[in-house]
């Protein structure tokens, strides 16, 4: 890779690309991902001090910081405005974790109690909603239900995927008053550069 990150970012690149040469199954990979972003990319201060001047990400969308090239896994940024709700989701048959780098976010999970969703329908029903705090992240499973809800502060988060999804897969979308149930792409993503100064 010619281009050079923040360094704190440029090693998280570095142990993923060591992860995903090593180890075949997602599942892995992202449980190894998972310890490697709370123990070094989200407690980096100049990481942290850099990720203050993000721009918003509201209308659905995505800073879009990293796809690799050999492996196919992606790293995102979400910058959520104080009081910003969040809709209900999967993503397919994919991996995520969402790394809360500031502020604070709840962090739903529903079940499906009535599937229909070839109709059309699915009722989902919240069966936790833990309070997630900066340098901590949530690994969310693939067709896993959730939701993420902003607080009365600004947050601001580092997604990695572990594949892409946007405009390749269509993923899950759920109305939880209604159970209306549809399939559609994920967020724009927006390139951002996290190069080195």
């Amino acid at each position: 890779m010619s281009e050079k990150f923040i360094p704190a970012f440029q090693n998280f690149v570095d142990e993923l690309r060591q992860i995903w040469a090593k180890e075949t199954k997602d599942e892995v990979r992202m449980k190894k991902a998972h310890a490697v972003m709370e123990s070094t990319l989200l407690n980096d201060p100049e990481f942290i001090n850099r990720s203050k001047d993000w721009p918003s990400t509201e209308g659905r969308k995505n800073l879009l910081f990293y796809t690799d090239p050999d492996y196919g896994f992606v790293i995102n940024g979400v910058v959520r405005e104080p009081g910003r709700t969040g809709s209900v989701h999967d993503h397919a048959n994919a991996w995520v974790l969402y790394g809360l780098l500031d502020g604070t976010e709840t962090l739903e999970r529903f079940d499906v109690i009535d599937d229909r969703r070839s109709e059309g329908y699915a009722k989902v029903v919240l069966t936790s909603a833990p309070k997630g705090e900066a340098g901590k992240a949530d690994l969310v499973g693939p067709y896993e239900v959730h939701a993420e809800q902003g607080s009365d502060i600004r947050s601001v988060a580092v997604i990695l995927r572990s594949r892409e999804l946007v405009g390749k897969i269509l993923q899950g979308r759920y109305d939880r008053d209604t159970g209306k149930y549809y399939e559609g792409s994920g967020p724009d993503q927006i390139p951002y550069p996290l190069t080195a100064q």
